[in-house]
């Protein structure tokens, strides 16, 4: 059975793309979208990833409105968390799992949910 090697990119309507592509560029170093074949798109470090379908009435994401919820793997997770407060975003719901990792969670300028993932080691 031939198999997807991984994702090639996560497409989503937003009211204003500009200003959403360019938070995700300060805040956690995702480069926008190539506009010329010179111009590298964002390129994400090997590991897990974990594609995970959820039951329609799920709390896990907070606002019942939004219909995703972005993980990222970060490898320190109290730096990002430092730089994240010292650039005015909101950080909540540290936990910690035993045996997956310690996570965090931020909101998008338009309250997507993001969790942060430093995985266990």
């Amino acid at each position: 059975m031939q198999k997807v090697q991984g994702f090639g990119g996560f497409f989503f309507r937003t009211a204003n793309p500009g200003l959403l592509a360019a938070w995700y560029e300060k805040h956690l170093g995702i480069n926008p979208v190539p506009t010329d074949a010179d111009t590298l798109p964002w390129m994400s470090e090997g590991g897990a990833t974990v594609f995970a379908p959820f039951p329609a009435d799920t709390d896990y994401f907070g606002d019942p409105s939004k219909q995703f919820m972005l993980n990222f793997r970060v490898a320190d997770l109290d730096g990002m968390v430092a730089q994240l407060e010292q650039a005015g975003v909101e950080v909540e719901d540290r936990v910690a799992m035993e045996g997956i990792g310690a996570f965090a969670r931020i909101h998008d300028p338009e309250g997507n949910p993001i969790e942060l993932w430093q995985p266990e080691s």
